[in-house]
């Protein structure tokens, strides 16, 4: 399958792509070949496709469920009991729901943690959305011993054989739900398969606290001392941390994940050191988290919400610029998956986003990357492209509405009206 795309504005210049299997060709004006699809550029900007590092795409079913409520009571009484009645059925439903809202918005590729990663997959592939779906892992609840979370996670790395959309990672959930005997086990066994490993750190100061009370360090020092920092580490929030655990972070060459919306919505902090980490050389992504926490997988509102809240508690506007942000939804989300995407270059994988310039949000176009990131939103999205298929065209996706459909339907099979008031 071939695609051109003709007359498109990108990086300033009004160019033709051609996009041959799932791989960008040549990138050149005037570019005469018969191809499979030839796409109108005009008055378009063609951009790489957003890469949403972390995520928990299925909870679709929950969003507006549980809001304006602090974190401990809103997971204890919301969202593990209800997370505890999730069926295959319903999870397949509401990834199918997730992979819609983020092809509708521009992202092509997410890094995602959540139940059940059967549907999960299977819905993903569906659509059409390149996807790394981490195997959960928490054993502090002592339900498994370590002997039968060991099988879990190797029986789970035997069965999901990555696709060319697809890629297996492993997601302890967090330093306070996974035992130091487990999260030390992961360390080699992710060493030794070369897998990514996903998990949430350093959110809140109850986290870090008990951390401290239980292992006599932070989150960051704790998972030194295991051995866990590592090139294959990605984590997400990292809202407290000091300089020297963000040199530690560094010395590894760990990733870091920034999640604005759910951060601020929780509370759970607002100071993210961007510019810090960025000094010291750490790579940052972001993240929408899921949507019981931001309510929404819009990668544009994530990069202009970092860029504001980044520029408030410093006080300086040039803070957490518009290019950076864009940079970090992009470039950075390919460096943090080892993946060639988040840029438009020859031999890059054709994960490619069109914006409409023609429209309120990007008259006039001064500068192209300020008015996606400060101007637009989602809806400026035409046209999606992911691993060289058109997902989108005209701001239309095969079977949305149907989607919409049992997205309703299977999300009150598990929350009743009364549950939701």
């Amino acid at each position: 399958m071939s695609i051109l795309i003709k007359n498109v504005l990108l990086y300033n210049n009004i160019t033709d792509i051609l996009i041959e299997g799932n791989k960008i060709k040549t990138i050149a004006p005037n570019i005469n070949v018969v191809a499979d699809k030839v796409i109108d550029g005009t008055e378009k900007a063609a951009v790489p496709g957003f890469v949403n590092c972390h995520t928990h795409a299925a909870m679709t079913v929950f969003r507006g469920f549980g809001d304006d409520m602090e974190l401990e009571p809103w997971l204890s009484d919301k969202i593990w009991p209800y997370e505890a009645k999730l069926t295959s059925e319903i999870v397949y439903h509401a990834m199918k729901l997730a992979c819609l809202e983020m092809i509708k918005t521009g992202t092509t590729c997410f890094n995602d943690m959540y139940w059940n990663l059967s549907a999960g997959r299977e819905a993903a592939e569906e659509m059409g959305i390149r996807s790394f779906q981490g195997k959960v892992i928490l054993d502090s609840d002592h339900t498994k011993t370590f002997n039968e979370t060991v099988h879990e996670v190797e029986s789970s790395f035997n069965k999901y054989q990555n696709t060319e959309l697809t890629t297996f990672t492993l997601a302890p959930h967090a330093v306070y739900t996974v035992s130091t005997r487990i999260l030390e086990w992961l360390r080699d066994f992710s060493k030794a398969n070369d897998l990514l490993v996903h998990m949430h750190l350093a959110e809140t100061p109850l986290e870090c606290d008990n951390c401290k009370k239980q292992y006599g360090v932070t989150p960051v020092r704790y998972l030194n001392r295991i051995g866990l920092l590592s090139p294959r580490l990605i984590i997400a929030h990292c809202l407290w941390l000091d300089d020297e655990e963000m040199q530690m972070l560094a010395d590894n060459d760990v990733k870091i994940v920034h999640n604005p919306n759910s951060n601020l919505k929780l509370a759970s902090g607002y100071h993210f050191k961007y510019h810090e980490m960025k000094d010291k050389g750490l790579t940052v992504g972001l993240g929408t988290d899921g949507v019981s926490s931001s309510n929404n997988l819009d990668m544009t509102e994530t990069m202009k919400v970092a860029s504001f809240i980044g520029k408030a508690w410093r006080d300086d506007p040039t803070a957490c610029s518009a290019v950076d942000m864009f940079k970090c939804a992009t470039h950075n989300g390919g460096i943090i998956l080892n993946k060639q995407l988040g840029d438009i270059k020859e031999g890059y994988l054709a994960d490619i986003v069109l914006f409409d310039l023609h429209t309120p949000a990007f008259t006039p176009n001064y500068n192209l990357i300020s008015n996606i990131v400060y101007s637009g939103n989602g809806n400026d999205v035409d046209t999606v492209i992911c691993n060289g298929k058109v997902l989108m065209e005209n701001r239309k996706v095969e079977n949305e509405d149907e989607i919409l459909r049992n997205g309703n339907i299977y999300a009150h099979k598990l929350v009743d009206d009364d549950a939701a008031e």
